[in-house]
């Protein structure tokens, strides 16, 4: 269940803030590299994505909307994929200099900066798909959906206190 909470996760944080940093695979790449099965790990993709269908279809009262916003909500989905696929290797290419004796700062350097441009591209990019959401729903929805949204999150809080600050 880890990705699936964490695709929702992000999902709060990007419609709430579009703060993609937040949802970095920070949190979660120790130990995950490689040792997730692919398809555990599709199926825990396709829970967030169900559980926030039945956010939108419990807010969203035009049904061919609705559907719009699931399309939406499974492009965010498809893009933190890839993005979070990216980061992973950015880490590896990362690993594999650290253990170069002889590599320079600058190596170091580049692999960051291109795991940075990446971000801001991802999160650009969902934050484009957010206003896109937000423009096929009223207002009324669109708190119903983020208040929903916040609650839902709630429930996968470590410390059982709620959710973050800052979404």
């Amino acid at each position: 269940m880890r990705e699936a909470k964490w695709a929702v996760w992000c999902l709060v944080g990007l419609i709430g803030s579009a703060a993609l940093s937040g949802c970095s695979s920070a949190r979660h790449h120790h130990g995950m590299h490689g040792t997730m099965d692919q398809g555990k790990s599709e199926a825990y993709w396709q829970k967030g994505q169900q559980e926030m269908a039945a956010l939108v279809d419990r807010t969203v009262k035009d049904q061919d909307k609705a559907k719009q916003v699931k399309a939406i909500v499974g492009d965010i989905i498809a893009e933190l994929k890839a993005g979070r696929e990216q980061e992973r290797a950015h880490h590896r290419q990362l690993y594999a200099l650290n253990a170069s004796y002889t590599a320079a700062p600058e190596e170091f350097i580049k692999i960051l900066d291109d795991a940075n441009n990446h971000r801001m591209r991802t999160a650009t990019t969902i934050l484009g798909q957010r206003f896109k959401m937000k423009e096929l729903m009223t207002a009324d929805e669109w708190k119903a959906l983020s208040d929903q949204m916040l609650a839902y999150s709630g429930r996968y809080q470590h410390d059982g206190t709620g959710p973050k600050g800052g979404y």
